[in-house]
């Protein structure tokens, strides 16, 4: 058996980030482990974020969500305010994607990471 544990995501503010990734995706607050913020999925996968030393390097994070967690997500996306795309490349503003039946969307996380959540893993139809 092979599975992700954790991963660690540098920030420019990891408080900043950790809680808005928490906050938006409605999981528990960030717990302190070592000089990390961890913010655990339903997966038993932690996003340990650190504090990075200068520039933060642009990473792209994809989560798997449920129709409801979507909608949930979703929502919070547009009442903050937040833009969003259908695409990574950000060509597609105020939209969002079916591809493989599914719905999908990105958007930006206080350091520059791109976030995405998918209702269906690209490739697989339903």
């Amino acid at each position: 058996m092979i599975k992700l544990n954790h991963t660690i995501v540098y920030a420019r503010d990891k408080r900043v980030s950790s809680t808005f990734l928490a906050d938006l995706f409605g999981l528990p607050a960030p717990a302190p482990f070592g000089p990390f913020l961890a913010v655990e999925v339903d997966n038993e996968v932690t996003l340990d974020y650190h504090d990075a030393d200068g520039d933060v390097a642009k990473q792209h994070y994809a989560f798997l969500v449920s129709d409801d967690a979507f909608d949930a997500i979703f929502g919070r996306i547009r009442d903050g305010g937040l833009a969003y795309w259908a695409d990574p490349g950000h060509r597609q503003p105020n939209q969002i994607n079916t591809k493989d039946g599914g719905r999908g969307v990105y958007f930006d996380d206080p350091s520059g990471h791109v976030l995405e959540i998918i209702t269906t893993p690209y490739g697989v139809a339903r």
